[in-house]
């Protein structure tokens, strides 16, 4: 051999060892794929093998989530077009109660949702259910309002409100307002069934930052026997999320003479949560990741904001200067610092209606 020929040879000796070495380091910085890892990068390693994984199951299960509700119909259309994943909606109007109920009774993997969307006290009490998934955002998240052990985090909530007819009622400042000639008061549900109307009621019950559920009932007690508790199709005031109020009061927002505003009262400003938890059942582990993922995005989360949610994200999309202004510039005004129940809270106001409401308003 020359010598040019074995500097070539030695070369390209070289050349196909780095590349080896190359290849073999690459491969061992990646984990073994695990699909029901307990966060991206040690189910992963990164977002494209995640997609990769997502897109091998084909599907996502979800349960409880309509599309006009938060903007959601929206963020599920993005989901599919931007990774290829099927959704299959479960019962597009299942309470948080109901959906964990759907899961219990299930009995083919297309039954089966892959993750919930929950009010907290229904996540709390089957946390047992839930796989532990930190999202790659997890530090955003408040700690009030996520398991620490990654089995359910706030995806996005809002205040407890008012809604008005500003043409038939002067604007309420506070819940007793509503007991002044003229309001004909509605809440989106029976409070013992649906979770918006029972935060109406604590709401309501609030004084000083405490609830007090004979308080809050006293006031629809009191509504009932005047004749003006009413059915919210035939009602010029409605309790219920600011999120729920404020889409309805944006369909009329450039009139003349606008049909509805809402408000969140100065002395009650009630917050609440709905969560995520994926399920340890699902059938689809790494697209029940994916979108969760996909949820906590920036571009997500400003999909809740224009649903007129607020992202559990905000605080921390405001302050790096990512979160859409003009969305949540049309929230309502928040007065002062929100009141959270806590479970022992909410506990006793279910338990205190449960027992009175009927009884009342009967």
């Amino acid at each position: 051999m020359t010598s040019r020929a074995a500097v070539a040879a030695a070369a390209l000796l070289a050349t196909a060892v780095a590349g080896c070495s190359s290849t073999t380091t690459k491969d061992t910085k990646q984990p073994p794929v695990n699909p029901r890892a307990a966060s991206l990068a040690q189910g992963f390693g990164t977002m494209d093998r995640l997609v990769e994984a997502a897109r091998k199951e084909g599907s996502l299960n979800l349960v409880g989530i309509p599309r006009d509700w938060v903007n959601y119909g929206a963020v599920i259309d993005r989901f599919t077009g931007e990774y290829g994943v099927r959704i299959n909606v479960l019962e597009p109007g299942a309470s948080s109660q109901r959906e964990i109920d759907v899961a219990k009774s299930a009995t083919a993997p297309a039954q089966v949702p892959d993750v919930f969307d929950l009010g907290v006290d229904v996540a709390v009490a089957n946390a047992q259910r839930f796989a532990s998934y930190k999202v790659t955002s997890w530090q955003d998240i408040p700690d009030t309002v996520k398991d620490l052990k990654g089995q359910w985090y706030a995806g996005y909530g809002g205040y407890m409100s008012i809604g008005y007819d500003p043409r038939k009622v002067p604007a309420p400042r506070t819940f007793a307002d509503l007991a002044k000639p003229g309001y004909a008061v509605a809440l989106p549900g029976d409070p013992l069934q649906t979770a918006a109307a029972f935060y109406g009621v604590m709401a309501a019950s609030l004084q000083s930052g405490r609830p007090n559920a004979e308080r809050g009932l006293a006031l629809f007690t009191q509504l009932k026997k005047t004749g003006r508790f009413s059915l919210p199709s035939q009602a010029n005031t409605l309790v219920d999320w600011d999120y729920v109020n404020a889409a309805k009061a944006a369909k009329t927002a450039g009139d003349d003479k606008p049909a509805w505003k809402a408000v969140v009262p100065a002395d009650a400003a009630l917050a609440s949560y709905y969560v995520q938890a994926i399920n340890k059942k699902a059938p689809h582990p790494a697209a029940a990741r994916l979108w969760e993922e996909f949820l906590y995005s920036d571009e997500v989360q400003n999909l809740f904001l224009k649903g007129f949610a607020r992202p559990a994200r905000m605080e921390a999309l405001e302050m790096s200067g990512r979160l859409d202004r003009q969305a949540a510039a049309r929230l309502p005004a928040v007065p002062r610092t929100p009141v959270l129940l806590t479970i022992p809270q909410t506990d006793e106001g279910k338990i205190y209606l449960k027992t009175n409401w009927p009884r009342s308003m009967s």
